[in-house]
């Protein structure tokens, strides 16, 4: 018979004590980064996350469900997404050979990351996409970063000279900028891309070029260490599947594909983008009409005289306020969840603000006006 000690009697340590001792084996690379930083909130106006306002067509939906049913969910999916390199590689009239498909262009950021970043450097501008810098700590790059000019355009002589002082690494620019929505100017932009030479992975990251009207396409075809990340999660409506697309020369892409896990891309996932890529003309539409919205709101809040809305080339924008904390709060109470950088370089006192539908913005210019008026 087991007896059991009063509770005053000392235990041996036990797995709950164990998980709780620092983690030796962990890298103190890994330990030292903080995670992603984003905290769920709940509102009836979501407006921080720069998504699409409008869910993917119930049309589509239908078509893709159908095609969902018709497919054999006890099977494997194609081993490096195949089926949807070659529909890509259609659309976009790049070579399926060039297309590296993942689960969201965040995957492909880790991955260029490990592919050129691992022991190396990795150069950037600031503020930017916090993702590009936490992977980079986390895989023990290097990490440089060349502030943006004032008005948030790229510092091509201080990003000229930092690459003038040497690879092999990765370069990653955003265009349009995520979260300043700036987009420059072909020359600057090139300016850059030329100076990085061969020695650099040159990344142009093009999640909101839909709303921009930019193409970097020609750019990168130029030369074989340059490479374009798109998504399926802004202008597609999209977010909730989780896909992302690299296109790049054959060579580039091959050795990015061999850091992708096999079966990454689930049938499931393939068989609505399958759907959205045969009927991409809703994605056009829209984009005009987020456009169209964005330049109505930025152009409602042009008269404002404590806050300042910054222009803006994607499907959000930047409220410079005199206290984010107070500001954000000020929105939320009215159910317009917006997103703060304020914690960013360069954007003390910055709200990014994405554009939703027509009645969304609506409350969102009305709410601004109420703010800017106290």
């Amino acid at each position: 018979m087991t007896s059991v000690p009063p509770p005053s009697v000392a235990q041996p340590p036990g797995d709950a004590d164990r998980i709780d001792q620092p983690l030796g084996a962990v890298r103190a690379e890994v330990r030292a980064t903080p995670a992603y930083p984003f905290t769920p909130i709940h509102a009836p106006f979501k407006l921080d996350q720069n998504e699409s306002a409008l869910d993917f067509p119930l049309t589509l939906r239908k078509l893709a469900l159908e095609r969902m049913m018709e497919r054999d969910w006890n099977r494997y999916p194609d081993l490096h997404a195949e089926t949807l390199q070659a529909r890509i590689g259609e659309y976009e009239n790049w070579s399926p050979a060039g297309v590296v498909v993942t689960p969201g262009s965040n995957v492909l950021i880790k991955l260029l990351t490990e592919m050129g970043g691992i022991g190396q450097r990795l150069l950037t501008v600031q503020p930017t996409f916090s993702v590009y810098e936490l992977e980079a700590q986390m895989l023990g790059a290097n990490v440089t970063r060349v502030p943006l000019r004032p008005d948030f355009g790229l510092d091509v002589e201080g990003l000229k000279r930092e690459l003038a002082e040497g690879g092999p690494g990765v370069l990653s620019l955003i265009q349009p900028h995520a979260p300043t929505g700036f987009l420059d100017t072909e020359s600057d932009l090139r300016a850059v891309v030329d100076a990085a030479g061969d020695d650099w992975i040159v990344v142009i990251d093009e999640a909101y070029h839909q709303y921009s009207g930019s193409n970097c396409r020609a750019l990168v075809l130029e030369r074989p260490n340059r490479v374009s990340l798109r998504t399926f999660s802004k202008a597609w409506g999209l977010a909730g599947l989780r896909l992302g697309y690299a296109l790049a020369g054959t060579d580039l892409a091959a050795n990015l594909q061999k850091l992708v896990s096999a079966f990454n891309v689930n049938a499931l996932t393939q068989a609505v983008a399958e759907v959205a890529l045969e009927h991409p003309g809703y994605v056009r539409a829209r984009a005009e009409a987020v456009v169209w919205e964005r330049e109505r709101v930025l152009r409602e809040l042009s008269g404002l005289k404590r806050l300042h809305a910054y222009p803006s080339r994607a499907n959000f924008f930047l409220l410079l306020t005199p206290d984010a904390e107070y500001a954000h709060r000020f929105l939320l109470e009215r159910g317009l969840l917006v997103r703060r950088q304020d914690k960013l370089p360069m954007l003390g006192g910055c709200l990014r603000v994405s554009i939703g539908t027509k009645e969304q913005n609506d409350l969102l210019i009305g709410a601004v006006l109420e703010l800017d008026a106290e």
